[in-house]
Order: structure tokens, then C-alpha cells, then sequence
């Protein structure tokens, strides 16, 4: 589940003080009557800041000067896994991973869902921006130490031990073909494609045309650690200050996945490794890999010396966000039409280097 970060991305809008009859007014009231009721709060100000899939989110000030952060849930259907990701995300806290931290109802609860609105209330994290695009420099090092702490604080957690399960198993290359089959059928049935959806067109007949490069990548894949992990660490969900992360935020409910991906999926942050150009975020890689290493000295070497393995093979197996004009239309916009060009670009440099990257991984990291 993944939500917008902590810090707006974009200058918010507060709320008028006397919302109007709106939709969006309604809401603001909804809240407001939720924060007093559930918790006891009374706001001063609430702002309305990016919105996430799955959440309408709200920057809180209460009549104090504090400042909170408020994720407003769509339905109510989901709530037992949203209530999981918020005590996965209090779990990390307690062992001493930087997270925001949940306030709790004043009946105890991690969810105030007996109102108007289903609602989580999260400290607020000040003066930070995402990992997305802004790694650099010592906070490939921090960023390293923090995801090392989280995995080896997870490695723990009761819902499921760390296991070896075989690599190749990460993607499913045949499930992957069908997908792009029909996706690229459904852009030819459309009368006319726009600039975006010609795009999507032509790079997923290049993801088809190197599905039987990324089957031969898997099949040398050894056995990978499957464990408790965040769920969506992405660089939206890391906040960093200055140098150092401030929070890991956004939580999944306990699930085992490949530790190696989520690894991947982060320091492979397409704009960080467009912006930083091949070279240097290579370096920044190996930091990350280094720094990982210390703070989770029990994860298997493989883990790390496959991660881009497997992060090249599950990127190029993926058809989104190609697909979102076919299947999620209302998601594109011009943030994620520039997020699919530079996944695009960074997955097929991934294929393109592959050796030479692994082989500056191996440098540094010896195999156990």
C-alpha cells in the first residue's frame, strides 16, 4: 500500500476555515470531527498534501502549534490489513528503525474506525524530502544502514522466518509474456494513442522482445532469502534530512517476499540512477551494498551480490505503470508518465551492464 510521503511534494493548499458545501470541505469536516472524537484533538489547520492509492492524506496542526499527519482510508473493506501495516510499522519503531511513530485512539486502537472516516494518525516528519531522485553522495550510506536495520529487525518478526527459496522463482517470465501480449493488443485495438500511450506501446514490445534474455538471467539465480519485509520500499516511502533518514514510512502488512528485490528496488531508484548518470551511482550502489552489510551482517552475501539480478528481471517482467493507461487510467499524469520512461531506461541499462555491475558488487562483497 503505498501512500504519499510525510512531507508534502508539492505546496499544499490549506482549508478554509468555514469549509463550504464541497466534497472536499465535507471531508476536511469529517476529519476534523474524527481527530476530536477518536483522539481528542482539536485542529487548528488541515491541509490536504499529495494523495496516496490508497489513502487521502492531511497535514495536522492542532491548537498547541503540533504538527501530526493523518491518512484518511477509502473503504473499509481493507482495514484488518491496514490496521497489519500500521503494527508492522510499529514493530520497526520498537526495534529501534526510524519510522513515524502512530498515535493511538483514546481507546487504545491504532485505527479510529468507528467514525464517519476510518483514519490513522502518524507523527509528522518536518523538513524532509523522498529518497526518489535524491540520492546522493553519504545518503546512499544512510540509506544502506537503515534498510539493513529494518530487514534484520523484520528477520524476527513472528509472521513468518527468513527462508531460502530459489531465485528464479522471483518473476514468472510465461505469466510476463502473456501480460505484455495482451497489453500491447489492447494499445492496437485502440482508434488512437496519445504521446504517452505510443510510448508505453513501443517500450512494451522492447520488455517482450527481451523476455528470453531475462529467462536466462533467472534460471542462474542461487536460492535468496524470503522473509518479513516492508511491502513498498520504495523511494517515495524512505524521507531523508539532509544526509541521514529521517523515517521509513508507509508500511505493507507482514508478508514474506525476496529480501534481494526490496534491496533493489531501492537503491535501483530509477531517477537516482538516471540523475546521478551509470558511474556514479554504481559507486553509490556499492555504498549502499557495504553499509547494508554492516547493519545486517546475517543476510546472506547472495542476497546482495543478486539483488541486480534480480531487480533487472522483475523491472522488465513488469508492465507497470506501461499498463495504466489500459488498466489505471485516472494514475496518469505527468509524474508517473516520467517515472515510466526512466524505469524503462534504467531497466534495459541494468540488462545492457549486467556483468560489469555484478562484478563491482563482487569486488566488495565476497561471496560467503
Amino acid at each position: 500500500m503505498s501512500t504519499a510521503s510525510h512531507q508534502p511534494a508539492t505546496k499544499p493548499v490549506a482549508a478554509p476555515s468555514k469549509p463550504g458545501r464541497t466534497a472536499e470541505g465535507a471531508q476536511i469536516t469529517a476529519v476534523a470531527d474524527t481527530l476530536v472524537l477518536a483522539y481528542g484533538l482539536r485542529p487548528a489547520e488541515i491541509t490536504r498534501i499529495p494523495e496516496g492509492t490508497a489513502t487521502d492524506n492531511y497535514a495536522i496542526v492542532d491548537q498547541t502549534g503540533c504538527r501530526h499527519f493523518a491518512k484518511v482510508y477509502r473503504g473499509r473493506d481493507r482495514l484488518d490489513l491496514d490496521r497489519a501495516s500500521v503494527e508492522l510499522s510499529e514493530y520497526a519503531a520498537d526495534g529501534g528503525v526510524a519510522t513515524a511513530r502512530a498515535t493511538r485512539t483514546r481507546e487504545h486502537e491504532l485505527l479510529a474506525t468507528h467514525g464517519r472516516l476510518p483514519m490513522s494518525l502518524w507523527s509528522y516528519v518536518p523538513h524532509t524530502e523522498t529518497a526518489e531522485g535524491n540520492l546522493t553522495g553519504a545518503r546512499w550510506a544512510a540509506v544502506g544502514a537503515a534498510m539493513g536495520r529494518l530487514h534484520s529487525r523484520l528477520a524476527t518478526h513472528p509472521a513468518a522466518a527468513p527462508t531460502l527459496e530459489p531465485g528464479a522463482a522471483v518473476c514468472n517470465v510465461t505469466a510476463a509474456r502473456d501480460r505484455f501480449e495482451r497489453l500491447i493488443l489492447a494499445f492496437q485495438n485502440r482508434p488512437r494513442l496519445g504521446q504517452f500511450e505510443t510510448w508505453a506501446l513501443q517500450a512494451a514490445r522492447e520488455r517482450q522482445a527481451v523476455l528470453g534474455h531475462v529467462e536466462r538471467v533467472l534460471a542462474s539465480l542461487p536460492q535468496l532469502t524470503v522473509q518479513v519485509m516492508h511491502g513498498d520500499l520504495a523511494g517515495p516511502n524512505v524521507l531523508l534530512k539532509d544526509d541521514d533518514v529521517a523515517a521509513i514510512v508507509d508500511f505493507g502488512p507482514p508478508a514474506p517476499g525476496y529480501l534481494a528485490w526490496e534491496i533493489v528496488r531501492l537503491g535501483c531508484d530509477p531517477k537516482s540512477v538516471l540523475s546521478n548518470g551509470v558511474e556514479s551511482w554504481l559507486k553509490g550502489y556499492t555504498d549502499l551494498a557495504r553499509a547494508y552489510r554492516d547493519a545486517n551482517p546475517e543476510a546472506p552475501a547472495d542476497d546482495l551480490l543478486s539483488s541486480l539480478r534480480v531487480g533487472c528481471a522483475a523491472m522488465l517482467c513488469s508492465t507497470f505503470p506501461l499498463s495504466a493507461p489500459v488498466e489505471r487510467p485516472h494514475l496518469v499524469d505527468a509524474a508517473l508518465e516520467s517515472y515510466a520512461r526512466a524505469r524503462h531506461e534504467a531497466a534495459l541499462m541494468l540488462l545492457d551492464r549486467l556483468p560489469d555491475l555484478e562484478g563491482a558488487l563482487r569486488d566488495i562483497l565476497p561471496s560467503s
